[in-house]
Formats: C-alpha cells, structure tokens, sequence
C-alpha cells in the first residue's frame, strides 16, 4: 500500500502512523493524532505536533538525544524568525538524556530573543530539569503532580590511565559547569547548590521544593 494511501485510511480515525512523519520524541511512539481543521477552501490536517506549533507550543518528551535536540533547536529557531518578541511555551515532560544535546537546546533557549516558558508535565529529569529552569523567570512552572530529578553527570572511561584521567577531568569540568548553569537560574548560591545532592547523589523534588 502507497504511503498517500494509508496516510487517507489511517486519516479518517485521525490517528497517523508517526513514522510517516519524523519520529520527534523516539521509538516509544506508536500513533499521533491527527488534527483536522475545516476552512472555506476545504479540509486542511496536521500532526498534533505541528498544530501545536503553529500555537507556538514546544512539546519536549521521552529521552533527549541529538535527534530531539535538534528537532527541538530547528522549532525553537523557527518560532523565533516568525516572531522575535511573541512568547514560546515548551512542555516537558522528559527523564533527561545526553548532556552535549541538552546544552543544544540550552543554549538556543538562550540565544533567541523569543521569551520562552518552561512547564513540568509528569517528569523533568536530569538535563531536563536543567531544561525545566531555564526558561523566562517568572514562567517556570510545573504542575501539582510532577516529578523533578536532579543528579551528577554520569559516564563510563576506558582505555589507558591517561585516557581515563582526561574523561574524568572533563566530566568534573562539565559537573561545574552545569552547577553554575544551576545557580544562575534558581538565584540560590554556589554553596547552597554544592551541599545539594546535586553534586553527589540523585535528588527527587516535588514541585514545591524545587529550587527555583
């Protein structure tokens, strides 16, 4: 079967198969809804992501890899050409993922002139979380039931003992970094940030308890 013609069948239950579209948010989505809107010129459909976007609404879910990320950083890059000065909503509702892809988004987030609100939906954890507060002050939120899970960078060193003594010096450089990221966002100290378990352990906050 063609893909125009499966694209009419799935269409008429509004479901679309995601892999006819880019998979965005990772091989744990199976369908995504199709939303069909009627004009005078006739029927119009769009993947709910993309109908989202045109509301400019950035859905951020399941893990963040380079294909999300730069998923993520061409919306954010999109949005902000429409219009520099309107808003951009972005919901997360993610267990974190790469470091490198995280500060992708990161650094875009920071880079556009578009202000852009953070909202926790289920989960923000690890680079997500950094993620969750790194949006416009005053727009950071998340609801009642949310989770937020910060910890240490994490990774595996191999190979000769100077290879090794290099990973770990960049893994501490790159701890540092983020627990600065941390304290220019939340407003809370250095050393408050360095007796958080942020440094040593995994931290689990509800949202009344969250930093920021």
């Amino acid at each position: 079967m063609s893909i125009a013609r499966t694209l009419a069948k799935v269409s008429r239950h509004n479901l679309i198969p995601v892999r006819h579209y880019n998979n965005w948010y990772g091989p744990e989505a199976q369908l995504v809804p199709v939303v069909i809107e009627r004009t005078v010129r006739g029927e119009r459909s769009f993947d709910i992501y993309s109908r989202l976007l045109r509301e400019r609404i950035i859905s951020l879910n399941g893990v963040i890899d380079e294909h999300t990320s730069n998923l993520v950083v061409a919306q954010l890059l999109y949005l902000e050409s429409e219009n520099p000065e309107k808003p951009i909503a972005m919901y997360i509702n993610s267990r974190g993922g790469g470091v490198n892809a995280g500060l992708a988004i990161y650094d875009t987030m920071q880079y556009i002139r578009s202000p852009v609100s953070t909202l926790c939906v289920g989960q923000a954890a690890s680079m997500a979380s950094l993620l969750l507060c790194a949006g416009e002050h005053g727009s950071r939120r998340s609801l009642p039931n949310s989770r937020i899970m910060l910890h240490q960078p994490s990774g595996g060193s191999q190979g000769q003992a100077s290879d090794i003594a290099i990973q770990t010096n960049e893994i501490l450089t790159l701890r540092a970094r983020l627990n600065e990221l941390y304290v220019k966002h939340t407003g809370q100290s250095l050393s408050l940030i360095g007796t958080n378990p942020i440094l040593s352990n995994v931290y689990h906050s509800k949202p009344c308890q969250a930093l920021w």
